[in-house]
């Protein structure tokens, strides 16, 4: 789900003419009518309002999905282990195949590798092929009605409606994923907006139905992002038997050669950009998988938020275009999600910010792991274990 895009546009949905709105939740039947009133305020004529909300609903599915992401609690080599089956390997490499010409128009456009086009592609829809049931303006409509996240989707219901005004959504017919995204890679509405691309030529951007309109639209999205062309994402690499593992983390970094002075080794060939800045990532401690990640590995994040969503669609891609298999190393047995819940109230209880407590282990828990893995002299490489929660 693209929560970083989300917030982006809610920035400058923000900044946008001061116009009343609703608060979220209370009436559903008001709150939309309002959504009408700050439409039309904005620019839109009554009958294409009344047209886009004629026949809005609450879904609540759509609720029970945005609370129910477990599948993202589940370690880095389990959850690439269950994303990326041989089937999805080999259509990744058939439609390589098959679009090859494609693939190499948009990386002398846009710089951006057909290995992660083709990662987010299969992740996403299974190359298209489920690109999710529920219906988009409902969905949007639901969860800025929703007092969770509200400021987040609620521009997005413009973003729709802009479309809705172009002829290139239909409001009762167009579906997506729970979230509100929409075709082969899941585009948010604002991101169609602002990144969409007729590919195949004929007039259109069809995200759910052209794969060169899909795929030129997500390299388009992700060079606005910062994309670098020609530089690599992420490369595995062999980490020494002890170290200052307090450096590891996305948020640490330091040019590859150095890291390779300090005893980080490649697994197969030789450092892909000695002097570009990296990060030393450890998903399951230093016991585990690792893996060197250059700054477009970042980039990756404003297409999704999960740690584990991203490195595992970025190795991913890495397998597309040669890499071995990771070495998935003999990590420490990490916690299971009721003790995650008790690592995070304790982290918590000691001042900090863990986002919330949902036995997902996310930036704020790691970050807060490593800094207590330190204070108490443990490796500090934001693995959490149940030595830890006993020592905490």
């Amino acid at each position: 789900m693209r929560l970083a895009a989300l917030l982006l546009f809610a920035l400058s949905f923000a900044a946008a003419p001061a116009i009343a709105r609703t608060p979220c939740g209370g009436s559903f039947a008001s709150f939309v009518s309002d959504l009408k009133q700050e439409a039309r305020a904005r620019g839109h004529d009554r009958g294409t309002v009344e047209r886009f909300f004629a026949s809005v609903r609450q879904d609540a599915d759509v609720l029970r999905a945005d609370r129910a992401q477990g599948f993202f609690q589940k370690p880095f080599t389990e959850f690439a282990r269950s994303l990326i089956s041989s089937n999805r390997m080999q259509h990744g490499k058939a439609n390589a195949r098959k679009w090859d010409s494609l693939f190499d128009h948009i990386e002398s456009r846009y710089g951006v590798s057909r290995g992660i086009l083709l990662a987010f592609w299969a992740f996403e829809t299974d190359y298209g092929g489920f690109q999710g049931n529920t219906n988009t303006r409902d969905a949007l409509v639901t969860l800025a009605h929703d007092c969770r996240r509200p400021h987040l989707f609620r521009p997005q219901i413009f973003a729709a409606l802009t479309l809705f005004s172009r002829g290139e959504l239909d409001p009762d017919r167009t579906t997506g994923a729970w979230a509100g995204e929409i075709g082969m890679v899941q585009m948010l509405p604002s991101d169609i907006l602002e990144n969409g691309v007729d590919g195949d030529g004929d007039g259109k951007v069809s995200l759910k139905t052209s794969p060169p309109d899909a795929l030129m639209s997500g390299a388009r999205m992700l060079r606005s992002l910062g994309w670098h062309a020609g530089q690599p994402w992420l490369q595995q690499v062999q980490v020494p038997e002890r170290m200052d593992w307090s450096q590891s983390g996305i948020d640490t970094s330091m040019r590859a050669a150095q890291w390779q002075r300090m005893g980080v080794r490649p697994r197969s060939g030789r450092l892909l950009a000695p002097d570009l800045p990296a990060s030393l990532i450890l998903p399951q401690g230093h016991k585990g998988p690792a893996f060197l990640a250059y700054p477009n590995f970042k980039v990756l994040f404003e297409w999704n938020q999960s740690f584990t969503y991203v490195l595992t669609a970025a190795y991913f891609a890495t397998r597309l275009e040669g890499a071995p298999v990771f070495d998935p190393g003999n990590p420490d047995r990490g916690l299971g999600q009721a003790q995650m819940k008790q690592l995070q109230r304790k982290l918590a209880a000691r001042g900090h910010d863990v986002g919330g407590i949902d036995g997902i282990l996310g930036a704020g828990t790691r970050a807060a792991v490593q800094a207590e893995q330190e204070r108490l002299g443990m490796p500090a490489d934001a693995w959490p274990t149940q030595a830890l929660l006993n020592r905490l």
